[in-house]
């Protein structure tokens, strides 16, 4: 029989995954920091408390009887990083805590270990070639450098151990629950403030929801999974216009694009000490998920306009 443990699956995406899997029949475990008494999924999918995540961490409970593990809990990129050694922080959640997991997982007898990693391993941007599966890594950052060091490690195991490792890398993920940037653009098109983004001609890709818990549903019982790296996205990539102006119509309005000169926006940026958001904004990083589609037969099962449209749903029903 097969049983999935699902870390992070409190999460956006880890809850979604757990109510999928039940769906289509498959014994769930959540891993979760506390066991919540009014309980936080359906009856059917089990909880296991597993506290904070670091080397150290006791997963022996939660791992009984597990065949499979699906690894989304993470010590996760911010806007503004407070800690005073970035590196040590991530490095002790996403990269100890990870390896911690894998081997205790092997030793317990668990077959398959997919790693939810991040696009952020290939890079931050891209110019008129997509990111691909294959490529050579280029982290950028302390968060990316720690999933990048996860990766190495969990390969080492799998050679080690016989541990089946997938590993998958998404870009931005959005739909009902979403948090951060997404939500952020969300409540700004709703309330209607005039952005000065209609000069951005760049192009992104992004996930949703649904279709990244179907490549990760995939991830978990196809025999050609193991041992590879998949990188995941819709299939549409979207300039920043674009994107803010369909959004809009998702939540029944328009979106307010004032053109300005992207050199400037960049200039106000630095000025600003945050270079980085002009990169989120207007800057280009696309994704290649063809192996996904090549090797597992994986489709996209849900549109990008479907998408937008499920998430408005949930943040106007939120915004009554």
């Amino acid at each position: 029989m097969t049983r999935v443990l699902v870390t992070g699956a409190n999460g956006f995406v880890g809850s979604a995954l757990c109510e999928q899997l039940r769906a289509q029949g498959t014994a769930v475990r959540a891993a979760v920091r506390i066991v919540s008494s009014s309980g936080d999924h359906s009856p059917s999918v089990q909880s296991a408390g597993v506290g904070e995540i670091h080397a150290g961490t006791d997963w022996s409970a939660a791992l009984a009887g597990v065949t499979h593990v699906v690894h989304l809990a993470a010590r996760v990129h911010v806007m503004r990083e407070k800690s005073r050694d970035p590196l040590a922080d991530f490095r002790a959640v996403n990269t100890a805590g990870t390896v911690n997991l894998a081997r205790q997982a092997a030793a317990a007898g668990a077959r398959r270990f997919v790693y939810v990693s991040t696009i952020k391993v290939n890079g931050e941007r891209t110019s008129g070639q997509s990111f691909r599966a294959d490529d050579n890594p280029q982290p950028e950052d302390a968060y990316a450098l720690s999933k990048l060091e996860a990766e190495f490690a969990l390969k080492e195991i799998s050679q080690h151990s016989g541990l089946e490792v997938v590993i998958v890398r998404p870009p931005l993920v959005y739909g009902p629950g979403v948090k951060g940037n997404f939500l952020s653009m969300l409540r700004v098109i709703r309330q209607g403030w005039p952005l000065p983004l209609a000069s951005c001609n760049n192009r992104r890709s992004l996930v949703g929801l649904t279709n990244l818990v179907s490549l990760l549903e995939k991830c978990v019982t196809h025999p050609a999974a193991a041992g590879q790296v998949f990188l995941a996205a819709d299939g549409e990539d979207l300039s920043t216009p674009e994107l803010l102006s369909r959004v809009a119509r998702a939540l029944g309005r328009k979106a307010r694009l004032l053109p300005f000169p992207p050199a400037m926006l960049s200039l106000a940026a630095s000025i600003a000490g945050r270079p980085g958001i002009y990169e989120r904004l207007c800057g280009s990083l696309q994704v290649d998920a063809g192996k996904a589609r090549e090797l597992l037969g994986w489709t996209p099962p849900s549109s990008v306009d479907a998408e937008l449209a499920r998430t408005a749903s949930w943040f106007l029903a939120l915004n009554r």
